[in-house]
C-alpha cells in the first residue's frame, strides 16, 4: 500500500506564536519546557519567583536563537502578584493562550510519625492556592478568545506512594481531582485541562533530595524498564498537551516515568 504522508507544520513553527506562560520555568522541567517552547514558536513567558538570574538565562536562550521570551515574577500563592504578571503579559505580547503550570515546591521527606498537621495542610494549602489563581487570572481570556490549553505538572506519587512522600503526594493529589474538575467545567468551551506526572527526574530531584545524578541514574534503571527520567523528556509530553494536536484529550493523567507504572 502507498501512503503519502500528509503535509505538517514544521517543528520550527509548531506553535504558531502562541502566548505561552510557564511557571517555574527558571529550572528544571520548567526551564527544559520553556527551550522547547521557545524553539517551537511560542512566545513563552519565563516565570520564576526568585530566581531572576537563571529565568533570564533561560529568555537569553531562547531569544539567541531566534525565538520570544518574557520573564515575568510574581509570588504564584499571592493574588497581587499573580495579576500584576498576567497583566504584563497581556501588555506585552497579549492575553495568555497556553498555561504550563509547574508548581514543584521543596517538599522535605517525611514520615506520617513525624508530621504534623499543620504542614500537612500548608502544603496542600499553597499546592492548591498557587494553581487556583493562576488559573483564575488566565481563563477569561481563554475562553473569550476561544482558544486555551491547560497543563499542570503533578507527581509519580500522587497516585503511586512512595517512602516519605506523604506530603508532597498529598498536595499533588489534590492538584490532580482539581484538574479533573477544571476539564470536566472547561470541555464545553474546547479548553483542555491535562497532568503530566513525572518520576524521578535527573537534575530536578537531585536538587530537592540531595541525590546526585548518579545515584538518581541507579535509582531510575534499577526501578524501571528503561532509564531515569530527564527534563527534556517531560517537556515533550508537556508541550503535546499544550498544542493543536491536543483537541479532545482532557482530564488526562499522563505518566513520564520510564515505565514505574508497569514494573
Amino acid at each position: 500500500m502507498n501512503i503519502t504522508p500528509t503535509t505538517t507544520t514544521p517543528a520550527t513553527v509548531r506553535g504558531n506564536g502562541r502566548i505561552a506562560l510557564i511557571t517555574g520555568a527558571s529550572r528544571g522541567i520548567g526551564a527544559a519546557s520553556a527551550a522547547l517552547f521557545g524553539q517551537r514558536g511560542y512566545r513563552v513567558a519565563v516565570h520564576h519567583e526568585h530566581n531572576a538570574i537563571e529565568a533570564h538565562h533561560v529568555a537569553d536562550a531562547i531569544n539567541d536563537h531566534g525565538g520570544d521570551a518574557l520573564v515575568v515574577q510574581a509570588d504564584l500563592t499571592r493574588a497581587e502578584d499573580v495579576a500584576e504578571m498576567t497583566d504584563a503579559i497581556t501588555h506585552h505580547w497579549g492575553p495568555v493562550e497556553v498555561l504550563i503550570h509547574d508548581g514543584r515546591r521543596p517538599y522535605e521527606r517525611t514520615s506520617f510519625a513525624a508530621l504534623s498537621i499543620d504542614r500537612l495542610e500548608h502544603a496542600v494549602a499553597q499546592e492548591l492556592r498557587a494553581a487556583f489563581l493562576v488559573t483564575k487570572a488566565v481563563i477569561p481570556a481563554m475562553i473569550a478568545g476561544d482558544y486555551g490549553r491547560l497543563v499542570y505538572l503533578s507527581v509519580a506519587h500522587s497516585r503511586l506512594p512512595q517512602d516519605k512522600r506523604i506530603v508532597e503526594g498529598t498536595a499533588k493529589a489534590a492538584l490532580d481531582q482539581f484538574v479533573r474538575y477544571l476539564a470536566q467545567e472547561l470541555a464545553p468551551h474546547g479548553i483542555p485541562a491535562n497532568l503530566v506526572a513525572p518520576g524521578n527526574v535527573a537534575g530536578v530531584d537531585a536538587g530537592r533530595e540531595a541525590w546526585t545524578d548518579d545515584e538518581l541514574w541507579v535509582l531510575g534503571t534499577a526501578n524501571t524498564p528503561a532509564r531515569l527520567v530527564l527534563p527534556g523528556d517531560v517537556a515533550r509530553t508537556v508541550e503535546f498537551f499544550a498544542s493543536d494536536d491536543c483537541v479532545i484529550t482532557t482530564g488526562h493523567y499522563a505518566p513520564v516515568n520510564a515505565g514505574l507504572a508497569v514494573r
